[in-house]
C-alpha cells in the first residue's frame, strides 16, 4: 500500500486548505490516486479522514475545513503532522454501518445510488455521516432510498418526506 513520509504542515490561506509538498503527493499522482486517506496527529490527538488531492492555481492542496481543526485541536497556523495513505474504500469516506445495511436490504436503491456520480455518492454518505444518532442515520438513509426510487436526484431534496 502506497503511503508518504509523516511531514509536518499547518493550514494557511483561507484557513480550509493545506498547501501540499509535490515531493509527497506526486507519488499519489503519478499512481492517479486523486483520493487519499490522512491521518494527522497534534498534541496527542490523532484524525483520520478522506481528501482529495487537488491542484488549483499550480499548487497542490486539499481541504481540512473547520470541523477537522476543531476536532484536533488546532489553529491557523498550528504545525501538525499529516501521513496519506493509499484510499482503498469504495467511496472514498468511510461508510456508516447504518447506510450500509439499509442499501443492502434494498436492491433497488442500491442500484440507483451505485448509478449515481462519485462524487454525488460520497456527498450523500457524508450527509449521512453527520447524524450522530445511529436512529436518524437509518431513518435518513431509508428516506433517501425512498426518494430515490421515486426519481428524485437533487441533492437538496433527497432527505425530505
Amino acid at each position: 500500500m502506497l503511503k508518504s513520509p509523516v511531514f509536518e504542515i499547518s493550514v494557511t490561506g483561507d484557513y480550509h486548505s493545506l498547501i501540499l509538498s509535490q515531493k509527497i503527493v506526486e507519488p499519489f499522482i503519478k499512481k492517479k490516486f486523486k483520493r487519499v486517506r490522512a491521518v494527522a496527529k497534534f498534541e496527542g490527538r490523532e484524525l483520520t479522514f478522506h481528501a482529495a488531492i487537488q491542484k488549483i492555481h499550480g499548487q497542490y492542496c486539499m481541504m481540512f475545513g473547520k470541523r477537522y481543526q476543531k476536532e484536533l485541536g488546532i489553529f491557523p497556523n498550528d504545525i501538525f503532522k499529516l501521513q496519506f495513505f493509499e484510499d482503498t474504500s469504495k467511496y472514498g469516506v468511510e461508510v456508516p454501518e447504518e447506510f450500509e445495511a439499509v442499501m443492502l436490504s434494498d436492491y433497488d436503491a442500491y442500484q440507483i445510488f451505485e448509478s449515481l456520480t462519485d462524487g454525488r455518492k460520497r456527498g450523500l454518505i457524508y450527509t449521512i455521516t453527520r447524524y450522530k444518532n445511529s436512529q436518524t442515520k437509518i431513518d435518513k438513509t431509508l428516506l433517501l432510498c425512498e426518494n430515490l426510487k421515486r426519481g428524485i436526484r437533487d441533492p437538496k431534496e433527497l432527505f425530505k418526506s
